[in-house]
């Protein structure tokens, strides 16, 4: 855990260090649009990957118990993991947005 904050303060540190100057308001939304697309994908990735490891194995684990309903929960975990993942592209558009399209910059 330590290693990984250290790492996002590493991240944080070179993004507030490139600029034209330290009190260029322009260049600080900049900086803190990338921090905060990077940790919102970072966590909605997260949060996805988990969703969709609990929804597989719970698909495995019904499967095992009633092989007959293999195909329904199959059908079933498809639907939750493309539901799960809209999540995670929702999430890369708001950020995308945030970078190259940022409300906040006048």
């Amino acid at each position: 855990m330590k290693k990984i904050v250290l790492l996002m303060l590493a991240f944080a540190g070179m993004a507030f260090a490139a600029g034209h100057g330290a009190s260029d308001g322009e260049s600080m939304i900049k900086a803190y649009s990338v921090v905060a697309a990077g940790v919102g994908l970072g966590l909605a990735a997260l949060g996805g990957a988990i969703g969709m490891g609990n929804t597989a194995a719970a698909t495995i684990a019904g499967t095992a118990r009633n092989p007959g309903l293999g195909g329904k929960l199959m059908t079933t975990m498809f639907i939750a993991i493309a539901l799960v993942e809209a999540q995670v592209i929702y999430t890369l558009v708001i950020a995308l947005i945030a970078l190259y399209a940022n409300p906040f910059l006048g």
